[in-house]
């Protein structure tokens, strides 16, 4: 798979906050979450409590989308990602790997009593009008 704009992977360490879409017996659902992203993984890395309806909601589909967006009213500054991925529980090594990113990006998250997910990227789209009004950067491939 070809490269990801560095121009993407800027916008989405520049916030912290994303919209993440489940679905489970056609029922969509979506939530907000704290992320971190682990570039060499190309995952996002957010908390979320098991009894949760997203987390319930993997159980059956755990393929999900997703967005990141700048919140701004000037048509020519809006900026904002898609994406789609499949999610998981980290375990082992990778789990030590998206704590240490996690509580690097939320140290107060070292005091909650939660579980990491990890969302591992399939497709971005990147709509960024500082380049051109509705151009758009894409990476991968949706389902």
């Amino acid at each position: 798979m070809t490269e990801i704009d560095k121009r993407i992977i800027a916008f989405i360490k520049k916030h912290h906050v994303l919209t993440l879409a489940t679905s489970c017996n056609n029922n969509p659902y979506c939530c907000n979450c704290f992320y971190t992203y682990v570039e060499d993984e190309n995952m996002f890395v957010f908390t979320s409590d098991r009894g949760t309806k997203h987390i319930s909601d993997i159980a059956e589909q755990d393929y999900v989308a997703g967005s990141v967006v700048l919140e701004t009213s000037v048509i020519g500054k809006i900026q904002g990602i898609q994406f789609t991925g499949i999610i998981s529980e980290p375990k082992d090594e990778l789990l030590k790997k998206v704590k240490n990113a996690y509580l690097k990006r939320f140290p107060f998250a070292a005091l909650m009593d939660t579980t990491l997910w990890v969302v591992k990227l399939s497709y971005i789209k990147m709509t960024d009008n500082r380049l051109g009004f509705g151009k758009k950067l894409i990476w991968g491939e949706l389902k």
